[in-house]
């Protein structure tokens, strides 16, 4: 019995046309989809204290004090900013599956903690050191690379 693949969820990136530089990760939820002008109420700033290399940055939420730092995504790596089709969904064996388009592109994520400094220990830029390992585990293997392994066995037997 054959089974059937599910559809992958599609993504278009060519739309792209706005550059943000920066985007903003803040750990809350806010329910409202309308336009609102964020950079009259959202106004980060340099507060001159740097930590483990991070230059970090000061702001308020709805009264809150952030601290945050901005973080460049690492070369070859672009972000996007994604908004669902408004196609209508393909229904797959295990649920919905989605499309989206792009809407945005960025270069900097700037995380914002609300009760800690920022640090190289954060989740965010630490999650970035798996980029690396994963290029590496996928890079194909040469047959340069088989000849120095075998000659660093055979120097090690």
């Amino acid at each position: 019995m054959e089974q059937a693949t599910p559809p992958a969820a599609g993504v278009d990136l060519s739309p792209a046309a706005i550059d943000l530089g920066r985007v903003h990760l803040l750990s809350c939820g806010i329910r409202n989809n309308s336009a609102v002008a964020v950079s009259d109420y959202f106004k980060p700033r340099d507060n001159g204290v740097e930590v483990d290399g991070i230059r970090v940055e000061e702001s308020f939420f709805r009264g809150r004090k952030l601290q945050g730092a901005t973080v460049a995504l690492p070369d070859g790596y672009r972000g996007y900013v994604l908004e669902k089709n408004g196609e209508k969904d393909t229904q797959g064996m295990d649920g919905d599956v989605s499309s989206f388009v792009s809407r945005a592109e960025f270069q900097n994520i700037t995380y914002w903690n609300h009760d800690t400094m920022p640090s190289a220990e954060d989740p965010l830029p630490r999650c970035f050191h798996w980029l690396t390992i994963a290029n590496t585990m996928h890079k194909p293997v040469t047959a340069e690379d088989m000849a120095n392994m075998s000659a660093m066995q055979n120097r090690n037997s």
